[in-house]
């Protein structure tokens, strides 16, 4: 089920699905409890009034977290 614009791209829903669709493929249950871990524990630690992190600050904290893991490989 392709739901392409009109010109020929795939939609943003389509991208997602796909997307997700792989990652589980290429993921176990372990890989998704990380990761949710580490979001919960990042959003605990948030700056903001509100107890809630900006796109910004998740994605900041997110790429930092990732290079870590990375570079202590």
């Amino acid at each position: 089920m392709a739901n392409n614009n009109r010109d020929g791209k795939m939609s943003l829903e389509e991208a997602g699905r796909k997307g997700g669709e792989a990652t589980a493929r290429n993921h176990d249950k372990e890989f998704y409890q990380e990761i949710g871990q580490k979001g919960g524990e990042a959003r605990s630690n948030s700056d903001n009034d509100d107890g809630k992190m900006s796109r910004e600050e998740a994605g900041r904290k997110g790429g930092e977290a990732r290079a870590r893991q990375r570079r202590d490989k």
